[in-house]
């Protein structure tokens, strides 16, 4: 029993080395080559909703809407 456990312990440590070393993987440009990876890219802005004087939605552009 201790021998079976200890080893799927090990060839749990095994898989799990696997998978970091491909997370960290460098990045490559279109000919193969090497290069330094770029910055991940920032999440891009929530559209503003507006609602007009009666509270219901209307453009953000048209007169008396105000963003929510």
């Amino acid at each position: 029993m201790s021998k079976s456990l200890s080893l799927a312990f090990a060839l749990a440590i095994a898989l799990s080395s696997v998978s970091a070393a491909n997370a960290a993987a460098p990045c490559r440009d279109a000919k193969g080559k090497f290069i330094k990876c770029p910055p991940p890219a920032a999440a891009p802005a929530k559209p503003t909703k507006c609602k007009d004087a009666k509270g219901k939605f209307a453009k953000c552009g048209t007169p008396g809407a105000k963003p929510v």
